[in-house]
């Protein structure tokens, strides 16, 4: 058998340990071909841009 808790993790102990492991939002830049935003470093996805160079087309349905 392997090792086990000594003793029962308090609510206050689990939630404090806990508090750190929130999720944050991605941070948002404006395209600069079409002002959308987007994540940063990434392609914008409403329009195909990168650093103002077309990487893909993007169909407009």
């Amino acid at each position: 058998m392997g090792p086990l808790p000594k003793r029962k993790v308090s609510k206050s102990r689990r939630d404090r340990r806990r508090a750190h492991d929130a999720l944050t939002l991605k941070h948002l830049v404006e395209c600069v071909n079409c002002g959308e935003y987007h994540i940063a470093h990434r392609v914008c996805p409403k329009c195909g841009f990168y650093r103002g160079e077309l990487v893909f087309e993007v169909d407009n349905d």
